[in-house]
C-alpha cells in the first residue's frame, strides 16, 4: 500500500507548475525618474525649489506645454514672474508652471532668485552724484522708489551696505537705499561748478578758472585764453618779492629809495595809475613790508615799480624764468598777457609761500566789489582793470578753500560778482 502511494506521487513531483507572484512593477513619476538619474551637474543647473522672488537674466521664451515644444511668448527681465509649481517633464527637465498656464525651463542659467545676498552695518561718508535714485530696499525686483530732499553733489552718511544681483547698495540714514554708482568717496562738487559755468558763462568774453585746493580738482571756461592782465600781473611782483624774503636775499624791514628811475624802466607801470603813493619820486625810503601792503591792498603802481626795480632787477631774465616756470608758459612783464588759469597758478604759489601777502590781499580797498562783494568768508584777492578788461582772482576761505579766477572783456563788476556767487553757492 505504501509503495502504491509513493508511485502515485511521482507524476506530481515530475510535472511542471507555475509560481504566482504578489509583487507589482512600480510606475515612477517624472520627478522620481529625475531624482534617480540626476547627477551633481544636473542638480546645479536646475532649481529644486520655487524661488521667492524670481527674475530673468535675459529675454527668455515661455511655452504652452510642459515639454517645452510649443513656444508661447518672450518674457522680459525685471518683470513680475509668478510661479505656481515646479514639475519635471517627459524629458526629465525641471520646468516652472506660471500663473498664466505657460511653462518655463527651471534653469539657473536664465532665472535667479532676486534677493539680498548679503548685508552689513557701516558708517561712512559719500558725495551724491547727479541722477541718483533712492529705493525703499537694496534694489531687487519689486523695490520701490522713494522721494527725499537730497540733492546731487551734497555729502551724506551711509549706515548699511548690501549686495544684490544688481550690484552694491548703501543706506542713507533716514532717506533710502542708493546704488554705489551714484556715490563718490571724494568731494565731487567741482562737477556741478563745471555744469553751471558751461550752462551760464560759456562766452568768449569770459576766462574763468576754479580749483579746489584740497582735491586739486578744477573747472573752467576758456581758462587758457590769454587777455591783458592789467594789475593782476602784480601777483608776479608779489610772489617774486616773497621768494626773495624766504631765500633771505632781502628782509621785510629793508628799505628802498623812491627815485625817478623806478618809474622809468621799460616794464614799469604808469605811476599815474592806481594807488595812493605819490606819483613823482620823493627820494624817501620805503620798507619792503610797506611796499607789499601797498601793492596788495591798493594795487599801487608806484609800489609795484619800486619792488620791480630793486627786487626783481627791472624784471630781468631771472624774474621771467621764475614766473614762467609757475605759469608753464613764457611771461613778459611788459606785455602782461595772462590767462585766468595762470593768474590762479600765481595766487596759489603765493598761498603756499604762507607769507603776509595773503593777509594783505584779504583786506583791500576793493573788498566791496567783484568776487568778494557778497561772500561772507575771508577772500584774499587781486583785481585788475584796463581798457575794457575787468578781472579778479581770489582764494575763498570756505571750510575747503578754493581759488576763483575771473577774467572778463566788455563786462561789468556785477558780472564778476554773479559768477563768484554761483561758484560760492556750490563750494561754500
Amino acid at each position: 500500500m505504501k509503495k502504491l502511494f509513493a508511485v502515485m506521487l511521482i507524476p506530481f513531483f515530475l510535472s511542471p507548475f507555475s509560481v504566482i507572484s504578489t509583487e507589482k512593477t512600480p510606475v515612477l513619476s517624472n520627478i522620481d525618474k529625475y531624482h534617480l538619474t540626476a547627477d551633481v551637474v544636473t542638480e546645479s543647473t536646475y532649481f529644486e525649489n520655487i524661488p521667492s522672488n524670481p527674475n530673468l537674466y535675459q529675454e527668455t521664451a515661455s511655452y504652452k506645454d510642459e515639454n517645452l515644444t510649443v513656444q508661447d511668448k518672450i518674457l522680459m527681465p525685471d518683470k513680475a514672474l509668478k510661479i505656481i509649481d515646479l514639475k519635471v517633464n517627459a524629458q526629465s527637465i525641471p520646468v516652472f508652471e506660471l500663473s498664466d498656464g505657460t511653462y518655463l525651463e527651471a534653469s539657473h542659467q536664465s532665472i535667479y532668485d532676486d534677493v539680498i545676498l548679503r548685508q552689513e552695518s557701516i558708517n561712512e561718508n559719500y558725495w551724491l552724484k547727479d541722477g541718483f535714485i533712492l529705493y525703499d530696499t537694496p534694489y531687487v525686483l519689486g523695490s520701490k522708489t522713494v522721494r527725499s530732499d537730497l540733492v546731487a553733489y551734497s555729502q551724506v552718511t551711509v549706515s548699511q551696505h548690501a549686495v544684490t544681483e544688481h550690484g552694491s547698495y548703501y543706506k542713507i540714514n533716514g532717506k533710502g537705499w542708493i546704488s554705489e554708482e551714484f556715490l563718490s568717496k571724494n568731494d565731487n562738487r567741482i562737477e556741478k561748478v563745471q555744469k553751471v559755468l558751461s550752462q551760464k558763462y560759456n562766452k568768449s568774453d569770459f576766462s574763468i578758472f576754479v580749483k579746489q585746493l584740497d582735491t586739486g580738482l578744477t573747472a573752467g571756461i576758456n581758462q587758457d585764453e590769454k587777455m591783458y592782465a592789467a594789475s593782476i600781473a602784480k601777483l608776479a611782483t608779489l610772489y617774486y618779492t616773497q621768494e626773495q624774503i624766504q631765500e633771505a636775499n632781502i628782509k621785510t624791514t629793508d628799505s628802498f629809495k623812491y627815485i625817478d628811475a623806478v618809474n622809468q624802466f621799460s616794464k614799469a607801470y604808469d605811476p599815474s595809475g592806481s594807488g595812493k603813493m605819490v606819483k613823482s619820486a620823493d627820494n624817501k625810503d620805503y620798507s619792503v613790508d610797506n611796499l607789499l601792503k601797498e601793492v596788495a591792498q591798493h594795487s599801487d603802481n608806484v609800489a609795484t615799480n619800486i619792488l620791480g626795480y630793486y627786487v626783481a632787477n627791472q624784471y630781468d631774465k631771472s624774474f621771467e624764468t621764475e614766473i614762467s616756470s609757475i605759469l608753464g608758459d613764457s611771461f613778459d612783464m611788459k606785455e602782461r598777457q595772462m590767462s585766468s588759469k595762470e593768474a590762479a597758478d600765481l595766487l596759489e604759489a603765493i598761498f603756499y609761500q604762507n607769507g603776509q601777502i595773503i593777509n594783505y590781499l584779504s583786506e583791500t580797498e576793493f573788498d566791496n566789489e567783484r568776487i568778494s562783494k557778497d561772500i561772507t568768508v575771508q577772500v584774499a584777492h587781486k583785481i585788475g582793470d584796463a581798457y575794457d578788461y575787468k578781472h579778479d582772482v581770489a582764494i575763498v576761505y570756505t571750510n575747503k578753500p578754493f581759488i576763483l579766477s575771473i577774467f572778463t572783456n566788455n563786462s561789468s563788476y556785477q558780472d564778476i560778482t554773479n559768477i563768484a556767487n554761483d561758484v560760492y553757492s556750490i563750494l561754500k
